[in-house]
């Protein structure tokens, strides 16, 4: 049987009309939308729902789509979604370049924007977020869109984003008492295909590896290592559905250097083989 190959999209491919390549694209959703296959993107995408139902489905946790709703999308992340007739939704498509040199307007880490990529908002927050976008979608569509206008008003949609998250993130008390479990996260972000053992990372954080797994199963409720392998699986079911790589090559690219570990690995955390992965994706 055939693999399945899920591109890595590029913003250019959802250009519509003969323009030149751009940094940013809006799109307006209106009604039934439907993604069966999941796929990712080499951007950035920021979404506000005025109307929604339905499920967005983002690195495999499933989004309940409402009203008033901001949805973040960063590259390489995959996602999916089956909006309902009643969607009226905005999109704001940014390139990587782009959007990294306007992540410091988000002003916390990116890690927890993406572990919490959808934020309700309240009436009054919608309306001055949707008030941006208007302003973008103007801009996108005058004969010369000066570039400069829109990554200013990108920022300020981030800077609002971020006052709305504020209320989210700090209910996290674990990374304010705890802020070593955040750091500890972060650096598995950076090294967890090289590095696979607690040891190194509680090296660079200054404790003992038992002291750092005690901290992850009594605030997260699993052990240091399972963090670290969690990272390993959601990558690997990333490459599995978005490339046509061979198993030997994710393997060693994550750093297995046998696939049949590699493979024992994966089934022992998503009870399938990879291969039975990609089939049934």
């Amino acid at each position: 049987m055939d693999v399945p190959h899920f591109p890595v999209l590029d913003i250019n491919e959802f250009r519509q009309g003969d323009h030149s390549e751009t940094d940013f694209l809006y799109h307006e959703i209106i009604g039934r939308r439907f993604i069966e296959k999941p796929h990712k993107h080499d951007f950035f995408l920021i979404m506000l729902f005025e109307f929604g139902g339905g499920t967005h489905t983002i690195d495999f946790v499933d989004h309940q789509v409402a009203d008033f709703q901001l949805h973040m999308l960063f590259p390489e992340q995959v996602h999916k979604w089956d909006l309902s007739e009643k969607t009226h939704a905005h999109q704001i498509m940014i390139s990587r370049s782009e959007f990294e040199a306007m992540a410091d307007s988000l002003r916390f880490s990116l890690i927890l924007y993406q572990n919490f990529p959808v934020i309700n908002l309240g009436p009054k927050a919608f309306k001055k977020i949707l008030y941006e976008f208007e302003l973008i979608k103007s801009e996108l569509a005058t004969p010369a869109p000066v570039p400069e206008i829109i990554s200013t008003r990108i920022r300020l949609i981030a800077l609002m984003v971020s006052r709305e998250a504020e209320n989210i993130f700090n209910d996290l008390t674990v990374y304010k008492t705890k802020p070593l479990l955040f750091r500890y996260r972060s650096l598995i972000g950076i090294h967890y295909k090289k590095e696979k053992l607690v040891a190194f990372y509680a090296d660079q954080l200054n404790i003992s590896p038992n002291y750092l797994n005690i901290l992850c199963k009594r605030h997260f409720h699993i052990s240091a290592t399972a963090l670290i392998h969690e990272r390993l699986i959601l990558e690997s079911k990333r490459l599995l559905l978005t490339t046509e790589t061979p198993l030997k090559i994710i393997a060693f690219e994550l750093g297995f250097y046998d696939v049949a570990y590699f493979s024992k690995f994966f089934k022992k955390y998503t009870k399938i083989t990879p291969h039975q992965f990609r089939k049934q994706s």
